[in-house]
C-alpha cells in the first residue's frame, strides 16, 4: 500500500512538472527560440547525455560541464536548468528500476521523503545566492562526482554488502543525508553519486542504489524544478530538448541496449570534468579579480 503511495506521488509531482513546465513554455514561447543553443548539437548531446545516465554515468555532471561551456545557460540559471532538465527523463529511468529491484519498503520511503522535503525547502535560497557563490557550488559538485568516479576506478570504492534494508540509526542516518542530498541537487551537486557512496557504506547491496536513487529522485526534482520554473531560473529549451531526446536516449538504452562497456566512458568523463573544474576556476578567479581591482580604484 504505501508502495503504491509512493508511486501515485511520484506520478502527481511528474505529471504537476509537466503541466507546470508545458503552461510556462507557452506562456514564454516567443523567446524560447531566441535563447542560445544549435537545436541539431542540442537535440544529440541530450539525447546522448541520458542515454549514458541510464548506464549510471551522472547527468549533472556533463550538463555541468557542457552548458556553460556551450554558452547555453549562464551562471545564475545554471542550477534549475541541470534540475528541471533531468525531470522527464528521469522519471522514465525510476520506473524501471523501481519495479525491477528489491528493496526494503522504510529504507525505500525514507531517503524518497528526505530528499524531497530538502528539494523543496532550497530553490527559493538558490536562486538569491550570487553568481560567482552558485560557480563554487557547481566546482565543488563536480569536484565530488570526479572524485567518486575516481575512487571506484581504483577500486577505493566502498564494495557494498548483501542486505537490502535498514533499521535504527542506519536508516535514520540515510534520511538525514537523503534530505542534504536534495537541498544540494538545487545548487548542482548531483546525489546519484552521493547516494550510492551511502548505500555502499552502509552496507546494502549495491543493486538497492539504483531504486533508492531512482525513486528520490524523480520525486524530489520535479518538486525543486517547479520552483525553479516558477521563479523563471531555467533554461526552457534546453528543458525542453531533454524532455523529448533526453527520454530518446533513455528508451534506446533500456530496450536496445543490453549492455555497455562504460568503463572508457567514465575515463572520457573525468578528463571532462576535470577541464571543467580548471576552466570554471580560472573564470572565477578572473571576475574575483576584476571585481577587487574596480572595488579598489574606486574613490568612493
Amino acid at each position: 500500500m504505501i508502495l503504491q503511495i509512493i508511486f501515485i506521488l511520484i506520478v502527481v509531482a511528474n505529471s504537476t512538472f509537466l503541466i507546470t513546465f508545458v503552461k510556462d513554455l507557452f506562456a514564454h514561447k516567443a523567446s524560447i527560440a531566441k535563447e542560445p543553443g544549435n537545436p541539431i548539437l542540442m537535440a544529440f548531446s541530450q539525447f546522448m547525455i541520458f542515454f549514458l545516465s541510464t548506464f549510471g554515468i551522472s547527468d549533472f555532471a556533463i550538463g555541468a560541464s557542457l552548458y556553460p561551456k556551450a554558452k547555453w545557460v549562464n551562471d545564475k540559471k545554471l542550477p534549475g536548468t541541470l534540475n528541471a532538465a533531468v525531470v522527464i527523463p528521469v522519471f522514465v529511468m525510476a520506473i524501471a528500476y523501481l519495479t525491477s529491484i528489491e528493496v526494503g519498503l522504510a529504507t525505500l520511503v525514507v531517503p524518497i521523503v528526505a530528499q524531497t522535503i530538502g528539494s523543496y525547502i532550497s530553490p527559493r535560497f538558490v536562486v538569491k545566492l550570487p553568481k560567482n557563490t552558485i560557480k563554487k557550488f557547481v566546482i565543488v559538485g563536480l569536484l565530488i562526482a570526479a572524485g567518486l568516479i575516481l575512487a571506484g576506478k581504483l577500486g577505493v570504492y566502498p564494495a557494498g554488502g548483501q542486505a537490502t534494508s535498514l533499521s535504527g540509526f542506519k536508516l535514520a542516518l540515510l534520511g538525514g543525508l537523503s534530505l542534504i542530498y536534495g537541498a544540494l541537487n538545487n545548487i548542482g551537486i548531483g546525489s546519484y553519486a552521493l547516494t550510492m557512496a551511502t548505500i555502499y557504506a552502509l552496507g546494502l547491496d549495491p543493486s538497492v542504489a539504483f531504486p533508492i536513487m531512482m525513486g528520490a529522485c524523480t520525486l524530489s526534482i520535479p518538486v525543486g524544478s517547479i520552483q525553479f520554473v516558477k521563479l523563471d531560473s531555467y533554461s526552457r529549451k534546453i528543458t525542453l530538448f531533454s524532455a523529448v531526446f533526453g527520454v530518446i536516449g533513455v528508451l534506446v538504452a533500456a530496450f536496445f541496449v543490453t549492455g555497455l562497456n562504460t568503463n572508457m566512458l567514465q575515463w572520457i568523463v573525468l578528463g571532462v570534468i576535470f577541464y571543467s573544474v580548471y576552466s570554471m576556476s580560472m573564470e572565477l578567479h578572473h571576475e574575483e579579480s576584476s571585481t577587487s581591482n574596480t572595488l579598489a580604484n574606486d574613490p568612493t
